[in-house]
């Protein structure tokens, strides 16, 4: 009955999506006529505004579920390479006076902050000021705010900085509870992808290469945090350590902030700073909305020539989502694109991945290499480019990376289940299996591997792993024993990256498609973003079909106290749904989520 009313209901539900596409149309139209507002310059003494209104990505993706749509929240995205390149065009606008940045609740992972930061900081040394404002100051932040030639604090605010912290789910006694058996096939012994399944605690080598990131991370928020309020590092470990920041005054005491205000008394001061009668007077300008027509001014070219950047971003599957996952033959067949695109003259190969299954990964690092036959690639690495997200990338001509980017992760594996034990425990079935061989149903999930089975596919996974190996050492420019030592699974940090080799540049998006445009000895070219993304419209075409409205319907129900619970464990090994076989993967063994 529940399937019944989701289709009747998801039947409408697709109904409704149609009506929204001819008011889509309608309102376009409106808008068209009226002219755009976002690229209209901004006057002299505006205010460039950073707020939570805003979330920072990758790529700009509308959200076109049905709450979203209702709610008419489609905006406020910004990619950020155009948050990048609108604060460096704002340094010599001369109708920027100074930037307001409130960086509470911000959308923003910690390598986008990376970034942010040090365009900020380039802004800052232009001559022109930034003032920081927050109520409740986290790491990341803080870590932000820190930047700002005056750091404000609400006098009622609180500070949660205790560092930096991952944390780990382990299942195994709940699978062993239901009689579910994982077989963990691995080569590397940093290769934690899959260590939940099999065990209940922390491995040695996992909380050694976890201990790593956490302390690369907070040494590059730390660093610059000292380097800006003029602290040493000692103080600012001890501050948190001895759980010393709570309120306000405690940062003023500490010199981490500059004054406390209240909202009022905040307003107050920024309108004596941007020279307004009243704070609704002061000409704010927000960086999303500031962003369009500042970049095609600033950015504005006549040449023939392009600097593409193709974006790798999300997990590397066989069939999926092309808007959130790298799906191997389609993606390949854009790289294919730009390489006949005779107009391109460099790429910048921007992969923000944790990686994904081996066989997807193929297709999109043979494309690269016939690529690099044709013209000049360089790699700019996001949040992370870690497994099959390295797999692909490591033959480019150059590595850029931001100190915080997660890296590495040399290593496969496989995971085959056996859910017969489950079957009989549990629902009371027995499962049964004839065979025309002795291995005929080795992979039908029903029953442990024998001795032989687990040797044919741990030799599966040595080529794999010895594949991988080499072209990691090919594309480095380095022996496969010296691969060997800092693969083994282990996942790296940008900071630590750059001293083994993994990587070669510390920099952002903006300075890898600086570097590419020399290798092509290019002065004047036009950036294009690749694969093109769709249309609002075209992605509401697509929804419209005969299961579309059935989905929606789904992301409609509420999630159970259990679900929300289980929502790290989706985050991290939601991939696993994707596979319909065994499949062998290369993939990083979590996802860091830095606040």
């Amino acid at each position: 009955m529940k399937t019944f009313w989701k289709i009747v209901f998801g039947s409408l539900l697709g109904c409704l999506v149609a009506m929204l596409i001819s008011s889509f149309f309608f309102l376009g139209m409106l808008g068209s006529m009226a002219g755009p507002t976002q690229s209209s310059a901004p006057k002299k003494g505006s205010v460039l505004r950073i707020d939570k209104t805003m979330t920072f990505c990758e790529r700009a993706v509308d959200d076109l579920s049905p709450m979203a749509l209702m709610n008419q929240k489609m905006g406020g995205k910004i990619t950020i390479l155009d948050a990048v390149r609108a604060i460096d065009a704002a340094a010599t606008d001369p109708a920027i006076k100074f930037i307001y940045i409130n960086p509470d609740d911000l959308t923003v992972t910690v390598t986008q902050a990376e970034e942010l930061r040090a365009a900020l900081s380039r802004f800052r040394a232009s001559g022109k000021a930034i003032v920081a404002y927050g109520e409740n100051f986290t790491p990341i932040s803080y870590y932000l705010a820190s930047v700002a030639d005056k750091v404000v604090m609400n006098t009622d605010g609180e500070a949660m900085i205790m560092g930096v912290a991952s944390q780990s789910m382990f299942i195994k006694d709940l699978l062993d509870n239901l009689g579910v058996e994982m077989q963990l096939i691995r080569h590397g012994k940093y290769k934690a992808a899959g260590e939940m399944f099999i065990k209940n605690a922390m491995s040695d080598e996992n909380r050694e290469q976890l201990q790593a990131m956490v302390d690369g991370i907070w040494k590059t928020m730390a660093d610059e945090i000292c380097a800006s309020r003029g602290i040493t590092r000692e103080q600012l470990d001890g501050y948190i350590s001895n759980l010393e920041l709570e309120k306000a005054q405690s940062l003023l005491d500490r010199k981490l902030v500059d004054t406390v205000y209240y909202a009022d008394q905040m307003k107050d001061y920024l309108c004596n700073l941007a020279d307004a009668q009243k704070f609704d007077k002061i000409g704010f300008v927000k960086l999303n909305d500031y962003a369009p027509g500042r970049i095609a001014q600033a950015y504005k070219s006549k040449s023939k020539d392009k600097v593409a950047v193709l974006y790798a971003n999300g997990e590397i599957v066989v069939d999926g989502d092309e808007a959130t996952d790298i799906v191997g033959a389609k993606f390949a067949a854009e790289v294919a694109k730009v390489r006949e695109d005779s107009t391109v003259k460099a790429v910048v190969f921007r992969v923000n991945s944790p990686g994904g299954s081996v066989e997807a990964a193929q297709f999109v690092r043979r494309e690269i290499e016939l690529l690099q036959k044709e013209k000049p690639v360089v790699a700019s690495y996001g949040d992370y480019a870690a497994s099959g997200g390295y797999w692909i990338s490591a033959s480019c001509d150059k590595i850029f990376c931001d100190n915080s980017t997660l890296t590495g992760s040399i290593g496969v594996f496989a995971l085959v289940p056996n859910l017969g034990g489950a079957a009989k425990k549990t629902f009371k079935v027995n499962v049964q299996s004839v065979s025309s061989h002795p291995h005929g149903d080795m992979l039908g999930g029903m029953r442990s591997l024998d001795a032989a089975e687990t040797a044919y596919m741990q030799n599966s996974i040595e080529g794999v792993y010895d594949e991988f190996l080499t072209i990691v050492a090919n594309g480095r420019n380095l022996t496969k024993e010296a691969v060997d030592d800092i693969a083994q699974g282990r996942v790296w940090c940008g900071c630590d990256a750059f001293g083994i080799g993994l990587a070669d540049e510390k920099g952002g998006l903006s300075e890898a498609i600086a570097y590419a445009a020399s290798l092509a000895n290019l002065s004047d070219y036009k950036l294009v973003e690749c694969p093109t993304p769709k249309t609002t419209f075209e992605r509401l075409m697509e929804m419209v079909d005969g299961s579309s409205g059935i989905a929606l319907f789904n992301r409609l129900e509420s999630k159970t106290h259990w679900e929300e619970a289980l929502a790290q464990f989706e985050k991290a090994y939601g991939f696993l749904r994707t596979a319909e076989h065994t499949t062998i993967w290369a993939r990083m063994p979590f996802i860091s989520e830095i606040k």
